[in-house]
């Protein structure tokens, strides 16, 4: 269901730039680190985030994606 609140969560130019200059390790921090709701990760915009996160992370392979977790690990912020 749409509604007018749905306007918020419309990916501008300015951020889908954002999230192209993101590294995978960047985004992970984001991703497990954001709170709930985060703008980031909602409407389009989340939608194209997961997207570009899921590409980036194939293109660092493995061994990368598995050195970017251990950097991050799950602590809260």
């Amino acid at each position: 269901m749409s509604g007018a609140g749905d306007r918020e969560y419309v990916m501008d130019d300015a951020t889908k730039d954002r999230i192209d200059a993101m590294g995978y390790e960047e985004m992970l921090r984001l991703w497990r680190n954001a709170a709930v709701g985060h703008p980031m990760f909602m409407g389009d915009t989340g939608s194209y985030f997961s997207k570009r996160m899921a590409e980036k992370r194939d293109e660092a392979g493995d061994g990368a994606a598995v050195s970017a977790s251990k950097s991050v690990g799950w602590d809260s912020q």
